[in-house]
């Protein structure tokens, strides 16, 4: 016993490395693949196409020369105490960290952007708890006594035969199809004994350790709780089960699909609504309430980015931005600007609003002389030259330059302070097709056709741009059609607040906004049929 005991404890961690996949520099699109195990070398490569192809195959080659995971070793999780398996208490129970537990398995955990690549030694519990894992082997069943943190490992038994030109049980495959587990022992690769036959007397005076093994069938998972195997009817059982793989295959998708969502949020309603009434339990009816509000949310998200009405209410708005993430997004931009806009004035404002949304991606964009001189700007090189004395816009060339270039041959600008770097990712999260969209709805905005005609001054164009961004699905400005605060309004506008009601009434006439009304505090009213298009709703 003292001998097993010291075995038990010498037990070792299981491995761990990864396999990254990053920028090589700012600017430049050759990424770096590296491998965090000693012998491995960066390798550079042209694009991250290239890049990913190398890292997988990199991968690859690994899983194929390494070693088949060894059933005596610590779960890899373990050493880390399960930190990232710990479930949220609910409203009645305490949060208790993830056990370890089933056969050791060799899984792959990747990021769904594609960006790196971890290979964990673990328990096939802490495997199926990532929501990206490939389990790719499973260690060979072993007899082992009781581990000191009261868990014992699979039962022994002899290998089942290959099967003729498939793999072995402890071969390792890879495949960068989406995360699937099980945890019975034939779906994660080990064999299960096969028992010769014999007569019923020797069946029956054979050790108990020999016999067949009765096995439960697999319990499935959905929104964090098991399924019961014993629970009736059977097909709410097998709807929760297939409603489960459903959702971990949709997480696994590379595009979202808004429709199939709310299907499946509806399914899941319905589901659970079900189990609450044949559990009674309370909880499973708030979940039921909750996936309700899930699908109602999804299905109106995806009638708006279609363009069509909701409940058949006549056609929809057809507007420029069609996502609530990219009207939260344009918000953002209008936000960071408020803050961090280097020079006073409402011209300056404008000026800044436009070179951010060109270089928001990377801090470096192209401007012509046409961009500036189509805004209302006064004395455009004298503001230009302004934001480059500030250090807050460089220039390719001088401002004379730029105000003469022509799109054949743009200037290029910068901007530091939106640059990212190693230790800064910028103040955007947006991707780089988004940014061009952002760009042209602002242009579109400022630029809108009456707007131009009435020569309306930048503070005009300003509040526009506010407007858009701070009016509802209807045009109600403010959430719920409350109405939207003065402060803000004129701090963003860089203008006095006893000024805006001249705005308001430009803009108006302008037929940009109807029934609109200033109070001391608040500007209510809602923007006209015509402008909805060029709105980024409150969601």
């Amino acid at each position: 016993m003292g001998v097993e005991a010291h075995a038990t404890n010498e037990r070792v961690t299981g491995r761990r490395w990864t396999v990254r996949l990053d920028p090589v520099g700012r600017g430049r699109a050759d990424v770096r693949v590296s491998c965090s195990r000693p012998a491995c070398a960066a390798q550079v490569l042209p694009t991250a196409a290239a890049g990913r192809t190398a890292a997988i195959a990199h991968l690859k080659a690994h899983l194929r020369a390494g070693p088949a995971p060894r059933p005596s070793v610590h779960c890899a999780c373990r050493a880390e105490e399960c930190h990232t398996h710990i479930r949220p208490a609910g409203p009645r129970e305490r949060p208790a960290p993830w056990r370890c537990g089933g056969a050791v398995v060799l899984a792959v955990v990747t990021d769904r952007e594609g960006r790196w690549w971890q290979v964990m030694e673990c328990c096939s519990r802490c495997a199926a708890a990532h929501p990206n894992a490939k389990v790719v082997a499973t260690a060979p069943a072993a007899e082992a006594p009781a581990r000191s943190d009261g868990f014992r490992t699979a039962a022994a038994g002899p290998a089942a035969p290959a099967t003729p030109g498939g793999p072995t049980a402890t071969t390792p495959t890879f495949s960068a199809a989406g995360p699937h587990f099980s945890h019975s022992a034939t779906a994660t690769g080990t064999a299960v004994p096969q028992q010769a036959s014999a007569p019923r007397s020797d069946s029956r005076s054979a050790p108990r350790s020999a016999r067949p093994t009765r096995r439960r069938p697999p319990r499935g998972r959905i929104a964090q709780r098991l399924v019961p195997h014993d629970l009736r009817p059977v097909a709410l059982r097998d709807e929760l089960t297939e409603l489960g793989e459903l959702f971990r295959a949709y997480q696994a998708r590379t595009e979202p699909d808004l429709a199939m969502l709310a299907d499946l949020h509806a399914r899941k309603a319905e589901a659970f609504h079900a189990w609450a009434e044949a559990t009674a339990d309370t909880g499973l009816r708030l979940d039921a309430q909750r996936a309700e509000q899930a699908a109602a949310t999804a299905r109106l998200q995806h009638l708006h980015r279609i363009g069509q009405a909701p409940d058949g209410e006549g056609p929809a708005v057809a507007r420029l931005l069609t996502a609530p993430a990219q009207w939260n997004h344009a918000r953002a931009v209008l936000a960071h600007v408020a803050e961090n806009a280097p020079l006073p004035g409402a011209e300056a404002r404008l000026l800044v609003v436009m070179v951010t949304l060109r270089t928001a991606q990377s801090g470096i964009g192209n401007l012509v002389g046409q961009d500036i001189k189509g805004l209302p700007l006064q004395d455009p090189q004298h503001l230009v030259g302004q934001l480059v004395e500030s250090g807050w816009l460089g220039l390719s060339g001088t401002v004379d330059e730029l105000i003469a270039s022509r799109p054949e041959n743009p200037t290029r600008i910068t901007v530091p302070s939106l640059t990212p770097d190693e230790d800064d990712p910028g103040p955007f999260t947006f991707g780089r097709k988004l940014r061009p969209k952002l760009s042209g709805w602002a242009q579109r905005v400022v630029g809108e056709k009456k707007l131009r005609k009435g020569k309306t001054e930048a503070d005009v164009r300003l509040l526009a741009l506010a407007l858009a961004t701070g009016a509802d699905g209807e045009g109600r400005l403010g959430p719920g059609g409350e109405g939207i605060g003065l402060d803000g309004l004129s701090s963003w506008c860089s203008v006095d607040p006893a000024d805006l009601p001249d705005l308001v009434d430009r803009l108006t006439a302008a037929d940009w906004l109807a029934e609109a009304d200033v109070t001391d505090t608040l500007l209510t009213g809602r923007l006209t049929e015509r402008v909805l298009p060029l709105g980024c709703p409150l969601t």
